[in-house]
């Protein structure tokens, strides 16, 4: 049925299967490494051990929730020390920033786990069905036999990808390989099953048939990127200038006046998101740079020199057009906008190392009771009332004693079931509210002024690490 003319254009384009062909180059290489590093570091890294000594989890990365911590090596963050995953997103963000100003798309290209599971997807399904040829006859071909089997066999080794895709990412929540072995013989949690299921279904539905739908229609960075970018971004691009009018035939009438291209459509037939970079910079370009490997190897074939389809800067147009030699690529990646990205990356990583550092061993808070602010007791000395919170942070009961310092004469009282006066003993990996009694004796200076400052100090009697926060006496004024 043909459209009416006022039919509104539909919002997304029944997706077109793409097989792109197998290309060899150092940018191929380039992404097998990284391909084959990360995926190392997801499957591998929750069964990395780390000693933390008695009563401690192994694990080198765990995310326990029961616990309320999260382990990284020897690092170790609490739910109030958040401010440090916080920073590292900000960092990641603005390294994506970075990157994506100087070098285009390249996490898109390389590194973003969508691009790593397609690319494992796609090895599975050319290692089982062929070469882009070979697939691209079984799609057009009728169901048989040897087309179900070869379906089913990939179909299969992806979705056991998948679920060990969604295995990997529990291992993170739990001892890893604890949790395997009961994943195993079925003892484990109902939560985590149903968890690996999910993940793994959505592995084997983005790698394996969305692939590029995901980055078009899903994910917001490709309309985004425009913002980053800029004259001086190094890209893929197509120098139209050195090959266009591009043609086949180079031996016919008028050859000499042709262009390098010769329309081969080799970057067209290795593009993962089934576009011709020679159409300019699209929405769709992850700048993996495949096309740039299939095209230095044609050149190569027919005697031109390499680079038709290259890492580019539009700046350079048109001292390239001219027959210029470009500007060094160092002028370009090293520009204020970068600079400024690099900048702030490295004053939050800075800042998060120092306040790493310099942490406390302790984690105290002192609420002073505000109604009343003092009591007059009967024999006329003043006393205030504090909550001091104390966070034991190891993984074993401690005691610790809780004094003050001031430059007046207070005395300190505190409620305690600890072994001696102001002692308290906090268990592990829990926190304690000590209530706490300063006073002031009625000749002295501190009950007869509105304010004095002091500070309630904490200290752990095994370590000898202590903690101070300062805070007011009130007198009677």
């Amino acid at each position: 049925m043909t459209k009416s003319p006022d039919t509104p254009p539909a919002l997304y384009v029944a997706r077109e299967p793409i097989f792109p062909r197998r290309v060899k180059g150092s940018f191929r290489t380039l992404k097998w490494w990284i391909m084959g590093v990360t995926l190392a570091i997801y499957y591998l890294t929750p069964f990395l051990r780390w000693d933390r000594g008695p009563n401690l989890p192994d694990q080198a990365v765990l995310i326990d929730l029961a616990g309320r911590r999260f382990y990284f090596f020897w690092i170790e963050i609490w739910p109030h020390e958040f401010y440090f995953v916080a920073g590292l997103l900000i960092m990641a963000g603005l390294g994506l920033f970075l990157f994506t100003s100087a070098l285009g798309r390249v996490w898109c290209g390389y590194a973003c786990p969508q691009t790593v599971w397609t690319d494992l997807f796609i090895l599975v399904e050319r290692w089982i069905e062929g070469d882009r040829n070979a697939r691209v006859r079984l799609w057009n071909a009728d169901w048989s036999a040897r087309k179900l089997r070869l379906r089913v066999t990939k179909w299969i080794i992806w979705f056991l990808i998948a679920l060990a895709t969604g295995g990997a990412w529990v291992f993170y929540f739990a001892d890893a390989p604890t949790l395997l072995v009961d994943l195993i013989t079925l003892n484990a949690p109902l939560i985590a099953y149903s968890t690996v299921l999910i993940l793994a279904a959505t592995t084997f539905v983005f790698g394996g048939f969305m692939r590029e739908q995901v980055c078009n229609y899903m994910c917001p960075w490709p309309r985004i990127q425009a913002a980053m970018m800029d004259n001086d971004t190094l890209t893929v691009a197509y120098r139209h200038w050195r090959g266009e009018p591009r043609g086949k035939h180079r031996k016919a009438a008028g050859a000499e006046n042709l262009g390098d291209c010769i329309d081969c459509m080799a970057c067209v037939n290795v593009c993962p998101a089934g576009i011709d970079i020679r159409d300019g910079q699209q929405m769709e370009c992850i700048t993996c740079a495949l096309c740039i490997d299939a095209c230095d190897e044609v050149m190569e074939k027919i005697g031109k020199p390499r680079g038709l389809i290259d890492y580019l800067a539009l700046a350079d147009e048109e001292r390239e057009t001219a027959g210029a030699v470009p500007r060094p690529i160092l002028s370009h990646v090293l520009r204020p906008r970068t600079i400024l990205y690099t900048g702030m990356w490295s004053l939050i990583g800075v800042a998060l190392i120092y306040a790493l550092f310099i942490r406390s061993d302790i984690d105290l808070t002192v609420e002073p009771v505000r109604n009343p602010q003092f009591v007059t007791l009967s024999d006329g000395s003043v006393r205030n009332t504090y909550t001091v919170r104390i966070r034991n942070l190891g993984a074993e009961d401690k005691t610790f004693r809780i004094m003050l310092t001031s430059d007046e004469i207070l005395r300190i009282t505190v409620e305690t079931e600890g072994p001696n006066e102001g002692h308290v003993i906090v268990p592990a990996n829990e926190t304690l509210a000590a209530r706490v009694y300063v006073t002031a004796r009625p000749q002295d200076a501190a009950a007869k002024t509105e304010s004095t400052d002091l500070r309630l100090w904490v200290e752990d009697l095994e370590t000898d690490s202590r903690a101070g926060v300062a805070t007011i006496f009130n007198g009677k004024g």
